[in-house]
Order: structure tokens, then C-alpha cells, then sequence
């Protein structure tokens, strides 16, 4: 474990992508625990916006950067200890297709490789999916869980079109074989669907939504849940490997029903669904759980 002196250090990290959810939540988090953070996004009203942030705090600075130019990935970083990245479909391509794991697989090339370049960078947290884990050939003789040791079958995902499967995990993967090969310190974060208010029936993370609950693996994540395990797994010195983070599961009638009223304009009524069985929850995040429970300790002390 990381000494207490570590998680309020004046370390510099870099954040990317900076303008989604989960980046915009990492760089205010990571300001208020004491640490210099380097914005890196590639959208021009999102450097406005945190240009006009910056002027405020001397501890944020906001650098254009594309994760398929591989320069602007080495500004970024430049002095950095750390890198928390994420993928954020361009603005452009609003959705998964069976193009877009090139593209995706592409960035993780240029920013595992820009990090291996920059002496400083001591770890990369590397945000993946769930669905990099989940998706394989069904096996009614299976009984084990799915933990963070398996991998979404490619082949699966490129038979049923499940894009977001098939482009994290191939992503996830390159970045993995990157890491090894050039000896960076990298752990990932394999995310549950993120639950914010505007969900839409249209995030990719829902396509094949109904296999997972009946696998008992559709799981959910909040934000500050989410948030806290990207700190947690940088401060923690004895994080490894891969993560699979979610704090709530979706293996019922009453949560699919609470799930489609968000998804969905008007709001089903319970007697759309007719599946009354409660699906045996499949999937564990017991690493996570028991890497938090520190950490969580030490938030509970600091709030009261």
C-alpha cells in the first residue's frame, strides 16, 4: 500500500480524454486530492472550457491532444507520473460500428507507446469495458463466474456484430502487449454500463443487453464509484493487472423495468415484461471490492 504521504503528493498526472464523464470527473477529483493535472482533449469548445478553468487553477493545464497524433499525446504527458485514459468516440461517429475498433485500436497503440517514451510516467490506469470480458460461446455446463482473468471472444463479438465487445477488447489487448513489451506499468479498469441521467437506449454498451441479463453479467457502474476505482488502482502500489468495476447488476424484472424507464420516452409498465425469474448473478469484482476496502476507509475518515 502506498504511504499515507502519497495521496496528497504535488504529483503531475495527465487525464485522457478530459471532456467525457468519466475524464471531466477525474480531473476535478484529482485536483481537490492535491494533484497537478494535465487536461488532454481534443474537441476546441472543450480546451475553451477548461482554458477558462485554468486561469483559475494554477494546478490545471489543458493541452490539445488526439489520441491518433502521437506528438500531442508526448505534450501532454510531458512530466506526468501517470496517465488515466480513456477513449471517447469522436464527435463525428456517434456510435460502434466494425470500423471504429481500428480507430480505437489505433490510440491505444500511439498512447501506450508515447507513455513508454516519457521517463516519468510511473503507471497508466487504461479504462476498458466490461464487454471486453463477457462476450464467448454459451456453455450450459459452465458454472464458474466471469472474473477479470476472462476475455470477450473476438470471433463471438464479430459474428453477432456486438461492436463495443469486439473494439474494447481488441484495444484492451493491444494495449496489454504494448505494455508488456515496453515494460509499462499498466493496470485497466473493465467499466459496467455507466449510469448518468441522459442514458440512452443508443449507448453501445447496450447492444446485446438482453444476453447479458439472461447470463446474469449486465452490470452497472455510477460515476463516483467509478472514479474511485481509477484513483484507488493509481495510489494503491500493489494494484495489477485488470479490474472489472461495477456496483450494481441488472438480474431481475424490477431492474430491468427501473433501467427502461430511463432508456425508453414513456415509461413501461411492470406487465411489458413477462420474465419473472431472477437470473443468478455470474460476474465478480471481488479484486476491486477487496483492493477498495482501504481506500474506501480512508474516504469515510476524511469526509467525517
Amino acid at each position: 500500500m502506498a504511504p499515507a504521504s502519497f495521496w496528497n503528493s504535488s504529483k503531475t498526472v495527465c487525464v485522457m480524454d478530459a471532456s467525457g464523464r468519466l475524464g471531466s470527473a477525474l480531473v476535478h477529483r484529482l485536483l481537490r486530492r492535491g494533484y497537478t493535472v494535465h487536461a488532454a482533449v481534443h474537441s476546441h469548445e472543450e480546451m475553451h472550457r477548461y482554458k477558462r478553468q485554468s486561469m483559475e487553477k494554477k494546478e490545471l493545464r489543458v493541452f490539445h491532444s488526439d489520441p491518433l497524433d502521437y506528438h500531442s499525446i508526448l505534450d501532454a504527458l510531458r512530466g506526468c507520473c501517470a496517465l488515466f485514459y480513456s477513449f471517447e468516440l469522436p464527435s463525428d461517429h456517434s456510435t460502434y460500428d466494425e470500423f471504429m475498433g481500428e480507430l480505437e485500436v489505433r490510440a491505444a497503440h500511439n498512447v501506450l507507446e508515447a507513455c513508454a517514451q516519457t521517463d516519468t510516467i510511473e503507471k497508466v490506469v487504461f479504462t476498458s469495458s466490461a464487454t471486453a470480458v463477457v462476450w464467448r460461446e454459451h456453455d450450459d455446463s459452465r458454472t464458474s463466474d466471469v472474473d477479470e482473468r476472462n476475455w470477450s471472444d473476438v470471433n463471438f463479438c464479430n459474428k453477432f456484430k456486438l461492436w463495443h465487445g469486439l473494439s474494447k477488447t481488441i484495444a484492451e489487448k493491444t494495449a496489454w502487449a504494448l505494455a508488456m513489451d515496453r515494460e509499462v506499468n499498466m493496470v485497466s479498469i473493465n467499466a459496467g454500463l455507466l449510469m448518468y441521467p441522459d442514458l440512452s437506449i443508443k449507448d453501445p454498451y447496450l447492444l446485446g443487453a438482453a444476453e447479458m441479463f439472461k447470463d446474469g453479467v449486465l452490470v452497472t457502474v455510477d460515476l463516483d464509484f467509478l472514479v474511485d476505482a481509477h484513483i484507488c488502482v493509481f495510489e494503491d502500489i500493489s494494484s495489477y493487472g485488470r479490474y472489472l468495476c461495477f456496483n450494481g447488476i441488472i438480474n431481475c424484472n424490477d431492474d430491468v423495468v427501473k433501467l427502461a424507464k430511463m432508456l425508453l420516452p414513456s415509461s413501461p409498465s411492470q406487465d411489458m415484461f413477462d420474465d419473472d425469474s431472477v437470473h443468478q448473478q455470474r460476474i465478480s469484482n471481488m479484486k476491486l471490492r477487496k483492493l477498495m476496502v482501504d481506500f474506501e476507509s480512508r474516504l469515510q475518515m476524511t469526509s467525517d
